[in-house]
C-alpha cells in the first residue's frame, strides 16, 4: 500500500461515517454528498476507490435509486481497472449521474486533506 493510501485512508474513513450517520438520520442528500467527498478523497488509491464505489451502489440499493446503482455498477467495475493506471479524472465525485470521466473542481478543504496525504 502506498504512503498516500495509508496517509488518505482515516479521511476517507470519516466521510464514510459522516455518509452513515446523515443516512441513519434520514439526511439522505447530505450523506450522499459525503459519499462524494469520500469518492474525491479515495479515487487515486485503487483499495479506496472500489470501497467507495461500493458503499455508492450498497447506499444507493438501499434508498431504491435503482440508475444510481446500476451506475455504480459499473463504476465499482472501472475504479479497479483505471485506478492503477492512473485514469482518474480529478475531482469527479462519482454518483452516476456525473460523466466518469469528467474532472471537476476539489472543494478548497478538500484539496488541503490530499495536499497533506502527497506530501
Amino acid at each position: 500500500m502506498s504512503t498516500f493510501a495509508i496517509r488518505i485512508k482515516p479521511s476517507v474513513e470519516a466521510e464514510l461515517a459522516a455518509a452513515s450517520l446523515q443516512e441513519a438520520r434520514g439526511n439522505f442528500y447530505t450523506a450522499f454528498l459525503h459519499l462524494e467527498r469520500a469518492h474525491v478523497l479515495g479515487q487515486a488509491t485503487t483499495s479506496e476507490h472500489v470501497r467507495v464505489h461500493w458503499r455508492m451502489f450498497r447506499f444507493a440499493m438501499r434508498n431504491q435509486l435503482y440508475g444510481e446503482a446500476a451506475g455504480q455498477l459499473w463504476r465499482w467495475v472501472a475504479a479497479a481497472i483505471f485506478t492503477a493506471a492512473g485514469i482518474v479524472p480529478e475531482g469527479n465525485t462519482g454518483g452516476a449521474d456525473v460523466n466518469g470521466f469528467r474532472r471537476m473542481p476539489v472543494p478548497k478543504d478538500l484539496r488541503q486533506v490530499l495536499e497533506a496525504a502527497r506530501a
